[in-house]
């Protein structure tokens, strides 16, 4: 899964309750991995229609356009 404009594999989402905040995670290995200093209890479920930002260019956009 990577960046349909850039290529790149890492992305953020941001949380629904605080726009400031983001949690940053890769999908180089074709699943969801979130950064490791992220406590596991304050990782947001990503679905088909969860809204990703890439981290290198300007695209977001739906989990679902990702996915090849």
């Amino acid at each position: 899964m990577k960046c349909p404009y850039c290529g790149y594999q890492k992305f953020f989402i941001k949380d629904m309750d605080d726009e400031y905040e983001t949690y940053g995670f890769d999908c180089g290995s074709g699943d969801v991995c979130f950064d490791p200093e992220i406590d596991a209890s304050d990782v947001p479920d990503v679905c088909d229609d969860s809204h990703i930002y890439c981290e290198k260019c300007a695209w977001n956009g739906k989990f679902a356009e990702i996915k090849t």
